[in-house]
């Protein structure tokens, strides 16, 4: 069973959240917080596997409130709940080191697939998501969103072909096991290429290395 604590300022809200987790058997809502102060403390409680919690709120903001629950409880997975006007604040929740950014007005099959993937120790970005982080990083640089992407394939050029399809899978947001299956190799091996993937390209985690496969194209968006 995967342990969700939800969080978010607006009841409704969080009710639609909870009736979309409430079609996969394997995801429970533990608990749900109003403001950011209590989702820390439920988390510290409840030490739920995955934290989903909105940016914006009263109290204590969602990022702060991420960055001390991965403080506190950091087997606990945090993913950003967002909207296409906060995408601003996504650089500073990914050195806070947040597992994943789902958009509120997603498709609710995108909502699933993120907290098993993110419970499943792997990164989710919503492409639409990676969408706009891309373009929010192409902001006052020169050569924009081209010069980015050019950056980007020359960082995964010294990959191998196995790990550059590994990177690819990350992009996706598969976990070690759905790569594993997808490759047809054991999900030890997945591991071990994740972890020399990360290195290589010089990445602090699964969410920057999804972020760099969106920006140099090689992620297969009809999954």
């Amino acid at each position: 069973m995967i342990r969700v604590l939800l969080v978010d300022d607006e009841a409704v809200v969080r009710a639609g959240v909870r009736a979309i987790l409430a079609s996969d058997a394997e995801i429970e809502v533990v608990a749900e917080a109003g403001d950011g102060r209590q989702a820390v403390e439920l988390a510290r409680e409840h030490r739920p596997d995955v934290v989903l919690l909105d940016i914006r709120m009263p109290e204590l903001d969602g990022l702060t409130a991420g960055a001390e629950i991965r403080r506190v409880v950091p087997e606990t997975a945090v993913v950003m709940l967002t909207t296409f006007s906060e995408d601003s604040y996504i650089a500073r929740a990914l050195s806070d080191g947040a597992s994943g950014f789902l958009l509120k007005s997603g498709d609710p099959r995108e909502l699933v697939a993120g907290v098993r993937a993110v419970a499943d120790g792997a990164a989710f970005l919503s492409p639409k998501v990676a969408h706009r982080v891309i373009t929010e990083l192409s902001v006052g640089d020169p050569g924009g969103r081209m010069s980015r992407r050019s950056a980007a394939l020359e960082r995964i050029e010294p990959l191998a072909e196995r790990e550059r399809a590994v990177l690819a899978l990350v992009g996706q947001g598969l976990s070690n096991a759905e790569i594993a299956t997808r490759l047809h190799v054991v999900e030890g091996t997945v591991k071990s290429y994740v972890s020399t993937v990360l290195s290589r390209l010089d990445v602090r985690n699964r969410v920057e290395a999804a972020i760099l496969a969106h920006e140099a194209g090689i992620v297969n968006r009809s999954g």
